[in-house]
């Protein structure tokens, strides 16, 4: 299927990693590991052409617990989504836009069903690096269509632009990205998704659990990150009512529901008690067929998601981002 390719900005630097974050390389680092292993929750193969383009990526800082964890949770995390978004997809949403998109290959790595548009989203020296190393191959099965804007700025023009059409129920993704930026950022990328969601626009986020950010599993990690100058500044409580704040019907994921989840976390459930919830949390959502809920919208009679990311349903009610 065809690329394309719109420029908000102007062009990036043709340096190899010009731009790219160290964050970025640490999460291909951990999916060439992942895609490697016999086990594997998902395969990336482009991730390890990333890596070696890239020369070298690091690891995350510190030593704690949470580190530890990391990188299964990574795994969990891509594999979830993952299945998310088919889900969502097969079931009419031909929309699918990834922010802060970063070194994601999902356009290239999933069997989407035809007629699938994936738009991904970030900054343009992300981009052009990444272009770099695809070297024009294109998705088998989707439309893929990059958008070099930045989500601080004018990103819903630059997708509009590049053909997003906002009434068309969309899937959107915003993984591992809300935790780094300021809460007001966070309210206004929201608030834009939003206002650019049809009804039954589905949306997947990884969210930090303000409940437990001062506990002995996850406290030390966030240091860590502060002391590494890449900070998680949001944090998240009662993810239901402030994602209902903006119109969505939203459900935090019991990963432990999910037999490869239970499987790849078992050997740290002795030593960490709660790991599947009391660090990051998946969130899914949706804005029901008959319109957004209001900021104190009812509660619905029955779910719309299921814990293993697949979608079908109502409304729910905001507030809790810190």
């Amino acid at each position: 299927m065809p690329m394309q390719q719109y420029d908000a900005q102007c062009e990036a630097a043709p340096g190899a990693l010009d731009g790219v974050s160290e964050t970025a390389l640490w999460t291909v680092r951990m999916r060439a590991q992942e895609s490697a292993r016999a086990d594997a929750l998902f395969d990336d193969r482009l991730a390890a052409e990333f890596l070696d383009a890239a020369g070298v990526a690091g690891a995350p800082p510190g030593a704690g617990a949470l580190q530890k964890v990391l990188p299964d949770w990574l795994a969990v995390r891509t594999r979830f989504f993952d299945d998310h978004l088919l889900a969502t997809t097969r079931e009419g949403r031909a929309q699918v836009v990834l922010l802060g998109a970063g070194l994601d290959t999902r356009a290239f790595r999933l069997a989407w069903p035809a007629g699938t548009h994936v738009f991904e989203v970030d900054l343009p020296a992300v981009q052009a690096f990444k272009e770099r190393i695809i070297e024009g191959r294109t998705p088998d099965t989707a439309r893929r269509t990059t958008v070099a804007a930045d989500l601080l700025g004018d990103w819903r023009g630059a997708l509009l632009a590049a053909g997003f059409d906002p009434a068309r129920p969309t899937a959107w993704l915003c993984e591992g990205l809300l935790f780094y930026l300021a809460p007001e950022a966070v309210e206004r990328l929201i608030g834009t998704v939003s206002e650019l969601s049809a009804p039954g626009s589905t949306l997947g986020a990884e969210c930090l659990n303000a409940d437990t950010a001062e506990s002995p599993f996850v406290k030390p990690w966030l240091e860590a990150l502060s002391g590494s100058g890449t900070p998680w500044v949001w944090h998240l409580a009662d993810a239901e009512r402030w994602w209902g704040g903006y119109g969505w019907q939203a459900r935090v994921a019991d990963l432990l529901t999910l037999p490869y989840a239970v499987e790849r976390f078992a050997p740290h459930l002795a030593a960490f008690s709660g790991v599947e919830k009391d660090s990051m949390i998946l969130v899914t959502a949706t804005i029901p067929d008959d319109g957004p809920v209001s900021v104190d919208g009812a509660v619905p009679d029955e779910g719309t998601i299921s814990d293993d990311g697949a979608v079908s349903g109502d409304g729910t009610s905001p507030d809790g981002g810190r």
